[in-house]
């Protein structure tokens, strides 16, 4: 089962110094050090598509798995972003992996000083 709207914002937001915004006319925006990790959409009647980056083994595992695709726009250019959209999907306990992973990996290439002084 995906993550619900709920579920979605309170495991982002329990990461370590993330913030929240919505943007890009009505999506979930997670991001750590003013950099996106996250994104969701929720729209009614549909499955969430839930948004993360990935690593590189991360990416040629889930990039043709059943439910997931590389992320409209993030993997078009380039970059290695994954969408669990449809069903199969990613369960919930899966996805709150790869948030994590996603928020890791966002955080660890930002600059030194900007990961000190928001503590991660």
């Amino acid at each position: 089962m995906p993550l619900s709207l709920k579920a979605f914002n309170t495991f982002c937001g329990s990461l370590p110094a993330t913030t929240f915004v919505e943007q890009w006319g009505g999506a979930q925006v997670w991001k750590v050090g003013g950099k996106v990790f996250a994104v969701a959409w929720f729209e009614k009647g549909h499955e969430p598509g839930i948004t993360f980056k990935v690593s590189d083994i991360g990416w040629e595992v889930l990039k043709d798995a059943p439910g997931c695709r590389g992320a409209p726009y993030f993997a078009s250019r380039g970059m290695k972003w994954i969408q669990s959209y449809a069903k199969p999907g990613l369960s919930a306990r899966e996805l709150k992996g790869y948030l994590e992973v996603s928020h890791r990996l966002v955080a660890e290439r930002l600059p030194k000083r900007v990961r000190r002084e928001i503590g991660v």
